[in-house]
């Protein structure tokens, strides 16, 4: 575990296990670095160097009043980077994650990413428009900022059914999964909440997509009740040279969290790394 201070004075928390090639995680709204410790233990048991941090405004990284946009969220993970002295890393970006992964080669390029993984991700473009009508409509999204402001513990709550597709026949999601993700909800803080909304709904990854010149995994679940995979998945692997999609057949957006997807998923990323 450890600190990165930013460039702008902020600390980004971080935890690092393991030895050998870097895989940086990171992770997905309203989530913090905790949530993918089933797969850095899976990568470091396998012999990889896992490293994880809490975004800006989430879990035990600062809670500054602003920076919560995409092109300071790459800016922060470079800072990270720098200061770790990696090279050769593969970023594995899950929901906004996959966006702030975007934004990173977009504003920095890969010359220290050999891969990069994206997990239910948000690129190229979450809202719905006139040129992307699979995407989310824009009352989804205001409905979610006041769902935190009204209530938010109630709201994680509630929001934990869908997310990990709860509300399915035959889900494996379990009680611990919803319980994980409204205790790590808790820890970001309300202005990040609300303004990672607005950043996640409106950002468009299309220029960044194009700026991917290394090999790209990207899997989703079809059954995605929070990004779309036909607005985003289906539309980023035409996009990504070199990319290749693996779609889950009736799984959730938490897809690295659920009994049997998780196990699916980590096996599928220990192929893609030593592949």
């Amino acid at each position: 575990m450890g600190i990165v201070k930013t460039r702008d004075g902020n600390e980004i928390y971080y935890r690092d296990w393991g030895q050998g090639q870097p895989v940086i995680f990171i992770h997905g709204w309203p989530l913090n670095g905790d949530a993918w410790e089933d797969q850095m233990k899976a990568v470091a048991d396998a012999g990889y160097r896992a490293i994880a941090h809490d975004r800006r405004g989430h879990g035990r990284s600062s809670h500054p009043w602003e920076g919560y946009d995409f092109d300071t969220f790459a800016d922060d993970l470079n800072d990270l980077i720098d200061a770790l002295g990696v090279w050769d890393v593969v970023l594995v970006g899950h929901s906004m994650g996959g966006g702030e992964l975007a934004r990173y080669i977009g504003r920095h390029g890969t010359g220290l990413v050999s891969k990069a993984v994206l997990l239910s991700a948000i690129p190229p473009l979450l809202m719905r428009t006139d040129a992307n009508p699979e995407g989310v409509p824009a009352q989804v999204f205001e409905d979610i900022k006041q769902g935190i402001l009204t209530e938010r513990s109630q709201f994680w709550k509630d929001a934990s059914e869908s997310f990990f597709g709860a509300n399915r026949p035959g889900s494996r999601a379990t009680q611990g999964n919803r319980d994980a993700f409204w205790f790590m909800a808790m820890q970001e803080s309300v202005k990040a909440g609300v303004d990672c909304v607005t950043a996640f709904a409106e950002t468009d990854f299309t220029e960044d997509l194009r700026r991917f010149d290394i090999p790209t995994l990207i899997v989703h679940g079809d059954d995605d009740q929070i990004v779309p995979i036909d607005a985003t998945a289906r539309k980023s692997v035409e996009m990504i040279p070199n990319a290749t999609l693996k779609v889950y057949e009736g799984s959730s957006h938490g897809i690295a969290l659920v009994p049997g997807d998780k196990e699916r998923f980590n096996q599928d990323l220990l192929d893609f790394l030593r592949g």
